[in-house]
């Protein structure tokens, strides 16, 4: 492992609405890309490449910690947090979930879920922390989405019958790109799929019945729609993704919703950036403040998408979190990075 610290001054003009890196520190790997984070003060936990999950400090080297979980070389894309354990998931079949140890970042494992079949993929999961409910996503094995739930914190899960759940269009499933097409506001499940359909999938009684909202990003084909969604409150969201196959279209990849992704406004229409793997809500920014990476560099929004500046040239980070309001943790091909941001 290399570490590389630097403080980067950046020239911007001098309003509130203008942010800057007043510091950056990469932490180069070797042969392990990174979709899936959860951010701490001093470090993230990871889900990455060949098996590999852990945790990786950027305050003291000794704690950070790597650890092989399973022989075969299978990618972790989905984590997430909660009460002293982070969960790990990884895509393609069979789908094994392990629970890891948080307790001096020992990282100890086990094996908590599995599941097999030609089709089985998940995408991504979230867990609410201070109810214990979370939700799993992954793409169709039948003609639903695969949803699988927890109610104690991710101790258990229960996957959701089709009978119950939305039906999904032939083509239509969704994207493992950044862990973010996943989440719970006050109980209220979002999911965003993408391919020859993108929409909104939405609860609001723990998956017992869903609403569907249609999106107007770009779809139709296989590469095609949300990428990745994040939501600030109940009411508002954004979604963007793009062509993966044509990633310098920007026409119709980034949208907002005000009402709870009933309806979608296409924002920033043949402007900035193209294709995007991830994109999150600055904390305590009354949900104006937006950042994204993807393939195009790393930008950040103040007016809740209606335009965007490039803040870093970086076009390999796949996933980004927010630590803190003015922190930030990139992940992406061989490399973790945190950045302090500032006006």
């Amino acid at each position: 492992m290399r570490i590389i610290s630097m403080l980067v001054f950046c020239v911007f003009l001098s309003c509130k609405s203008t942010y800057k890196v007043s510091e950056r520190k990469d932490i180069l790997l070797d042969s392990l890309s990174i979709r899936a984070i959860y951010p701490t003060i001093n470090g993230v936990w990871f889900g990455g490449t060949n098996s590999k999950a852990g945790f990786i400090s950027f305050e003291n080297e000794t704690e950070t910690k790597i650890v092989k979980l399973q022989k075969e070389n299978t990618d972790f894309r989905s984590i997430a947090y909660s009460i002293g354990e982070i969960y790990v998931l990884n895509a393609g079949t069979p789908a094994n979930m392990y629970e890891l140890n948080t307790f001096g970042y020992s990282c100890t494992s086990k094996l908590i879920y599995t599941e097999m079949g030609e089709k089985v993929f998940y995408d991504s999961m979230f867990i609410n922390i201070k109810t214990g409910f979370g939700v799993v996503v992954g793409d169709p094995t039948e003609d639903c989405l695969s949803v699988l739930l927890t109610e104690n914190s991710g101790k258990n899960w229960k996957k959701i019958s089709c009978d119950i759940l939305p039906k999904t269009a032939e083509g239509e499933a969704a994207f493992a790109a950044s862990n973010t097409n996943v989440k719970i506001i006050d109980g209220v499940i979002y999911i965003i799929s993408g391919g020859m359909k993108s929409r909104l999938f939405k609860s609001d009684d723990k998956g017992i019945t869903w609403h569907v909202f249609e999106t107007p990003i770009i779809q139709g084909e296989a590469m095609t729609g949300a990428f990745s969604m994040d939501f600030y409150n109940k009411r508002k969201g954004i979604i963007v993704g793009g062509n993966y196959e044509n990633q310098k279209d920007n026409s119709v990849n980034k949208a907002i919703t005000k009402n709870g992704g009933k309806t979608w406004k296409i924002v920033s229409k043949d402007l900035t950036f193209g294709y995007a793997s991830c994109v999150q809500f600055m904390p305590k920014s009354r949900g104006k403040v937006l950042y994204t990476c993807g393939t195009s560099g790393v930008y950040y929004s103040t007016n809740f998408g209606q335009k965007w500046t490039k803040i870093l040239d970086d076009t390999d980070f796949y996933t980004l979190r927010f630590s803190e309001k003015n922190n930030i943790y990139l992940a992406g091909k061989n490399k973790v990075t945190k950045i302090k941001i500032s006006h």
